[in-house]
């Protein structure tokens, strides 16, 4: 199951964890999810199976990535996830810390008005 983003504190993976982190497995064919392969024409420029590079990886699969010099690395949503919250107007739902200390998640407020203020100080 591909999710929506995931942080990671290496640019690095080993071949056995693909499936848990990006939901794809490297096969000769190339990187592969049920039935759909997307090439790899340079497997050696994934890096050697203890350490394939999760930058390049994302990038195969249309996957936005960001990676700064301590290794800690941020992989976004597939393209078509991204796009289609676009086209449908409905957001992706998520969870957070309510006021009261528990989670609050946006599903729970579906089919109700609600204002969504985010903020970040970046």
């Amino acid at each position: 199951m591909e999710t929506d983003l995931i942080l990671l504190e290496s640019p690095t993976a080993s071949a056995d964890q693909l499936p848990e982190l990006l939901g794809w497995t490297l096969e000769p064919e190339g990187l592969c999810q049920d039935d759909v392969c997307v090439p790899v024409r340079d497997s050696g420029a994934l890096g050697e199976e203890s350490a394939l590079d999760l930058v390049a990886s994302a990038g195969l699969l249309d996957r936005p990535v960001v990676s700064d010099e301590s290794g800690l690395t941020a992989i976004g949503a597939p393209r078509a996830r991204r796009r289609s919250a676009l086209v449908d107007l409905v957001a992706p739902d998520f969870s957070l810390p309510s006021l009261d200390g528990g989670p609050a998640a946006l599903s729970d407020h579906r089919s109700k008005k609600r204002l969504l203020v985010a903020f970040s100080s970046w």
